[in-house]
């Protein structure tokens, strides 16, 4: 499902137009963004929950010269399904 086949099934479930949908869900992904960028986590009850999760310096290989290289620590976002989403998908 696309951003926009979201903000019309959305629009098409509440009786909102497309255009109201559209920036609330659009406000919605960046206080997401927002507060995982501040180091905090979002909790969505019968979701799931958004966390930023740390990874450390590591060293890897060139898989094209197998030379030894440097991987940076990173920052990446992940989702944990809530119970109830999990129940929902598999039936």
């Amino acid at each position: 499902m696309t951003r926009t086949e979201l903000v019309k099934a959305v629009a098409e479930k509440t009786g909102a137009t497309q255009k109201d949908t559209a920036i609330i869900l659009q406000a919605a992904f960046e206080m997401i963004g927002d507060k995982l960028s501040e180091g905090d986590e979002v909790r969505i009850s019968d979701f799931g929950t958004f966390k930023v999760a740390e990874r450390a310096a590591r060293k890897g290989r060139n898989p094209h010269t197998g030379e030894e290289i440097d991987i940076k620590a990173s920052k990446n976002a992940t989702f944990r399904s809530a119970r109830a989403l999990r129940t929902k998908v598999n039936g």
